[in-house]
């Protein structure tokens, strides 16, 4: 029932590459870039030009930076605490903060198991909301803090107090007596009828949480459930530390390296005439591209997705106990359970959804493997393509179509990343009417020095959002881009205003609405990237066109959560179904690729041109090569999350690996190598657990709103208010307060989609992902 906020990142498995729009050739897309960009500020009401420069200069200059940022320790004092929450002036304050939380949380609960007027029953709903944002108050934040922060003894303490409340939090989902009183609610129409449609949502939603919680089981089986559900979290922890190639390096002879770039080899050089390659990460990816001999290759693919047979047995473990914690809540599988409550309800709607997307994307994958297949005896090879092959022969061919242009190499020019959030800030102005405001953080708000701190400004409404950007590369950080959501919105209620000990007593923002006049605790964000720092005080972090389309679909998180116009904190934002909290991420990516948003903000770092969008179509055409083969990728990691989360687990003869092959030799198109265990990095295992194809789900979705709502970019449908403005009226500002299939029927206009089901997953797999 209460559950903590899932952070939002990148599907970036093996290896991942962003969808993007498709470039449709305009002869006016130069002259709209120009135009626009022409008329930005006079079009750009209540955008104020000082707070526009000064958001580029935060990010792209380091002089200007250094005095923004030290404006603050001018009149230093002490500390106003990490995100200005009063408990965590010092790492010892989490578990404070965690044990002044649970007494809160407590009379809360004591408060409604002993409701017994109808007045007391009416404020349920909104006291299990109060006592879920309680949780999550500490959880999220805790999640973030021992995953970011860089200091070991906040990762320590955020870890004791993150253990400290799940544990209790665990209780509380198998508390008999709180879904009793929900159900004494609901069957009092004196109460329900009384409640706001929200209010109704919120109840239903949480007596179904109670539900997949084994809470109507006997004592006994009660309590294994919270054991098994923190023994799961254990592995999942366990499971994702040891996502590492049993043979960390590979040595070559460097003649066997041939082809690859010679400034990794100098980096990697372990004596003459010797290379040691690492296995993790980019560098192995690298090779499998570039080394022109094949059985270099196969040595680097194979040995980079094995692992120890100890990481198999961790993710074997977590797969049987999940199995469990299904069968003992009258679940068949892990994945029916996971799935009662997202768009796909089933097991069996997923695998119509991902058939149907199979058989609209087979005549790219024919295609593609025809290419390589020639391009392979044109060496005089075999005619088999083996796995180790294709991303070789797909970057050769991408070399050779793109020729001897050199317009990728000066792209990033375009982009300083101050420029980027410029220009987001303008599109979301141009949209949404939000924009974002720099401001000086207090002492000790931010876990970094290079921690920027936005304000998110809505024309109508005031202040409505906190945002933390985290974007630079650093020793010790996690490459891996990422949204959390530290606290999600939730209006403030008379009460909690008029009792200081309420509310926002933790100390983190709230602020009124000047539209309702209500006032609400703000949604306060991170946004984790890891760009290059600029170089220098003069010249700024420059990004490639795919660091833009990353920031924009971050972006796209957390534009959901700052949007979200919900009262209640459980369906704030991005805390909807799974399968459907990545549509607004996904479709922000086509957004990246517009010549209308381009021509907001893209401007060389020195000499202020405008950018040629003819350089953008090249990247275009270059990223669309291999698209099918790519999303058949991602097909077969659904199928496999699905085939995990089977009841195949919970049977004594379940073997990960036996598993892996059975649906790779099913569906694949090309054999894959045996004796290899990538499925012990499949790290997104553990934070899906049956709901990976969301990802292919929401990018076929993201497409046709793209389409059909924005026009495909055309004649300005980029930067459009009325298409923004549906958009956010339809699905933004709802977070999960509305059925998600409505969302999508309302935002399309089409009625067959509002009721969901089988047959519209199935519809929506014949869209594809062509965008």
């Amino acid at each position: 029932m209460f559950r903590a906020c899932q952070r939002r990142n990148l599907i970036t498995t093996a290896p991942f590459v962003i969808p993007k729009a498709k470039c449709r050739l305009q002869t006016t897309a130069a002259t709209a870039i120009r135009d626009i960009q022409r008329n930005v500020f006079s079009v750009r009401a209540n955008h104020d030009r000082h707070e526009d420069d000064t958001l580029r200069k935060v990010f792209d200059s380091k002089a200007f930076w250094h005095d923004f940022s030290q404006t603050y320790r001018r009149q230093a004092g002490p500390s106003v605490g990490l995100f200005q929450n009063r408990f965590l002036t010092s790492h010892a304050g989490f578990l404070a903060f965690a044990q002044d939380i649970r007494t809160r949380c407590q009379s809360i609960v004591d408060e409604v198991l002993q409701a017994s007027s109808s007045e007391a029953y009416q404020t349920i709903p909104r006291q299990l909301d109060l006592l879920s944002d309680y949780l999550c108050r500490v959880l999220d934040l805790a999640d973030f803090v021992r995953a970011t922060h860089p200091d070991p003894q906040y990762q320590r303490s955020a870890t004791q107090a993150y253990a400290y409340l799940w544990e209790y939090m665990n209780v509380l989902n198998t508390t008999p007596g709180l879904k009793t009183q929900l159900e004494r609610a609901l069957a009092k129409p004196n109460v329900f009828e009384l409640w706001s449609e929200e209010e109704a949502n919120v109840a239903r939603i949480l007596l179904k949480d109670f539900s997949n919680s084994a809470i109507d089981l006997p004592k006994a089986d009660r309590q294994r459930f919270v054991v098994l559900s923190n023994e799961v979290k254990q592995l999942g922890s366990q499971f994702i530390d040891g996502m590492t190639p049993s043979t960390p390096t590979v040595r070559f002879r460097s003649e066997e390296t041939r082809g690859m770039d010679p400034a990794i080899l100098q980096r990697y050089s372990s004596g003459i005439g010797r290379i040691s390659l690492p296995l993790g990460g980019d560098i192995a990816y690298a090779a499998l591209m570039t080394m022109h001999s094949s059985d270099a290759r196969e040595t680097v693919y194979r040995q980079s997705k094995t692992v120890s047979p100890s990481q198999l047995q961790t993710l074997e473990t977590l797969l049987r106990r999940r199995a469990e914690i299904a069968k003992l809540s009258d679940f068949p599988s892990y994945a029916a359970m996971n799935l009662s409550d997202k768009m796909a309800k089933s097991p069996e709607a997923v695998d119509s959804f991902l058939r149907a997307l199979s058989a609209d994307n087979a005549t790219r994958v024919t295609h593609e493997l025809h290419r390589i297949r020639v391009a392979k005896e044109s060496d005089g090879l075999s005619h088999v393509i083996e796995p180790w092959d294709v991303a070789y022969f797909q970057n050769r061919l991408n070399h050779q179509a793109q020729g001897k242009s050199r317009r990728l190499d000066f792209l990033s020019a375009y982009f300083s990343l101050g420029t980027v959030m410029q220009g987001l800030s303008r599109l979301f102005s141009r949209l949404y009417g939000v924009r974002f405001v720099p401001r000086e953080g207090g002492v000790g708000e931010t876990w970094n020095p290079d921690v920027r701190r936005l304000d998110v400004m809505h024309e109508d409404d005031g202040h409505v959002a906190v945002l933390y950007c985290d974007l630079f590369e650093r020793d010790g950080k996690s490459p891996n881009p990422a949204h959390f959501t530290l606290r999600c919105s939730r209006e403030v209620s008379p009460a909690e205003m008029g009792d200081r000990t309420l509310g926002s007593h933790d100390g983190m923002a709230r602020a009124l609405n000047r539209s309702t006049g209500k006032t609400f605790q703000l949604p306060t964000i991170a946004l984790i990237c890891d760009f290059p720092p600029p170089h220098d005080h003069q010249s700024p972090s420059l990004l490639s066109f795919r660091d833009v389309q990353t920031l924009f679909h971050e972006m796209g998180h957390a534009i959901h959560s700052i949007l979200g116009r919900t009262s209640l904190q459980v369906v704030s934002g991005t805390r909807c179904p799974t399968d459907f909290a990545e549509l607004p991420s996904v479709l922000m990516e086509n957004f990246a690729a517009d010549a209308s948003v381009l021509g907001l903000f893209a401007r060389h770092w020195e000499t202020g041109a405008a950018l040629p969008y003819e350089m953008v179509r090249d990247v275009l055409e270059v990223q669309k090569r291999g698209q099918g083969m790519q999303t058949e990728t991602q097909i077969l990691y659904s199928l496999l999350d699905q085939a995990y989360h089977s009841p195949l687990p919970g049977k004594a003869t379940f073997d990960s690996r036996q598993t892996f092959y059975d649906v790779y030799d099913g569906f694949g198109s090309i054999r894959e190598a045996r004796g290899i265990s990538p499925q012990g990095m499949f790290g997104h295992l553990v934070e899906y657990g049956g709901t990976y194809y969301s990802y292919l789900f929401d990018r076929a979705i993201a497409g046709k709103v793209w389409r059909e709502v924005f026009r495909g970019g055309h004649d300005g449908g980029g930067v459009d208010r009325e298409a923004g403005e549906r958009f956010k009226e339809e699905v933004l500002k709802w977070g999960g307060a509305r059925n998600a299939w409505a969302c999508i029927s309302g935002v399309l206009g089409d009625e067959k989609l509002k009721n969901g089901g089988t047959e519209a997953m199935e519809e929506v797999g014949r869209w594809g992902v062509h965008e």
